[in-house]
Order: C-alpha cells, then structure tokens, then sequence
C-alpha cells in the first residue's frame, strides 16, 4: 500500500506514534521517525527494520526550528523527499482550571502541539511532490471545549484550523491535509488523563492504525481538509 513511500512521523516512540511507524513500514513505506530523545527512538526504528522498512531515526524538538530543519534536512538527504507527513507529537500537560494552569506548562504544551506541527509542515512542503499526504492528529477536546483540558485542548483547536488552512493553501499543488482524531486508546496519555479508567476497556493504537493507512496511500488521493474519526473509520 505504501510501498515507495517515504513517511516522516513525529513523535514515534510511543503509542499511537510507535504504532503507526510500525503500520506503515508493514506497508513497504520508508520511514523518518522521531522523539525527543535517541534512547527513545532507537528501539522503535529496530523493530521497523525487522519488518523490512528502511528507517532513518532523528532525536529532535519538534518546537524548536533548528531541531525542525534538522529532521527535515536527514529525511531529504536520505530518502530525497517525503511523501507523507503525520503530525502526532504532543503533551498533554497539567489536567487543571485555567485559574490554576503554570504559564510554563502552558507556553510548554501549545508549542508542542501547535507551533511544532506548524514548523515541521513548514520546513516539509518544499520536498513534498504532487499526492503527497499530511495528517494532524487531533483529538475529542479539539472541536468542543471541556473543563479542566486547558492548553491540550486549545493546541488540538488551533491544530483543527491549521489543517483546514494548509488543506486551503495547498490543494492547488496537490498536497492534501487531514484530521484525525484517533479517540481513547490504550496509552500512556491516555492513562495519565484518566487516571481512574480501566484501560482494558479501550482499544490498542496498533488496532487503530487503518485510516491512517488510508491518508499516507493513494486511495485518499482526492481528499484533502477532511476531519475522521479513527475508530468510527470503515475501510471501502
């Protein structure tokens, strides 16, 4: 499905991330996978390798542009361009009242979440071809407000407009930009916020991975600035 592909996701450690890396290199697709830290990151790019996939680790901070023009410099001078981009870094910060929120943690959480798929879309774009493919990854909290989600939830928001806005701008060149909102997965994050829920009742991120598959392929190729719900998703 992916094969001559080359997918660049950021935040792959973990979860959703470590799963679509995976997802994907089981579909022939070239991979850039990336986290904060290269302890991190390394297991993961292991296990895509023994699944075939050629893979090219990048440690980075997806909210600072020099990290940025770093990863988006290795995919290039690796693979000599990206075909898909998934937009799945993020934090989830403190689950408090705005009364309450750091600014810190604050400033922490948006740049994260908002300015680092921003600044990785950025630096991409010029080395995507015609049909490529980028994916934000959005979330419940991101179309209608709920207490106590303070910055995750205005980042996922602002997240919301920054597709429909790329969706918009690239179209012309073939570029298509959607959402996905992946809803509750057996995560870390997802146990970090909602402390009190069985997590057996939730599915895994690698049984969530199918209209993710759909997005980075060909068969998306005539959607752009769409809005799915992974779980709700049913291939054709």
């Amino acid at each position: 499905m992916l094969e001559g592909k080359t997918a660049v996701i950021t935040g792959a450690s973990q979860g959703l991330g470590k799963a679509l890396a995976l997802a994907f290199a089981r579909e022939g697709a070239s991979l850039v996978i990336n986290s904060r830290r290269e302890e991190s990151i390394r297991p993961v790019a292991e296990e895509a390798e023994k699944l075939g996939a050629e893979v090219l680790a990048v440690p980075a901070d997806v909210s600072k542009a020099a990290d940025v023009e770093k990863l988006v410099e290795a995919a290039v001078d690796r693979f000599g361009g990206i075909d898909v981009l998934v937009n799945n870094a993020g934090l989830l910060g403190p689950r408090v009242q705005i009364l309450d929120y750091p600014e810190d943690e604050w400033r922490s959480v948006l740049e994260a979440n908002l300015t680092g798929p921003y600044l990785v879309s950025k630096a991409a774009i010029p080395h995507m071809p015609e049909g490529a493919s980028i994916i934000n990854v959005v979330s419940g909290v991101s179309i209608q407000g709920r207490a106590e989600w303070g910055a995750y939830s205005v980042s996922k928001f602002g997240l919301e407009g920054l597709t429909q806005i790329l969706a918009a701008e690239l179209k012309e060149r073939g570029i298509r930009v959607n959402a996905v909102d992946p809803g509750g997965m057996r995560t870390d994050m997802r146990a970090a916020a909602y402390p009190q829920e069985d997590p057996m009742t939730l599915i895994t991120p690698e049984e969530n991975t199918d209209v993710f598959l759909y997005l980075a392929s060909d068969d998306s190729k005539d959607v752009t600035g769409e809005r799915f719900k992974a779980q709700e998703f049913q291939k054709a």
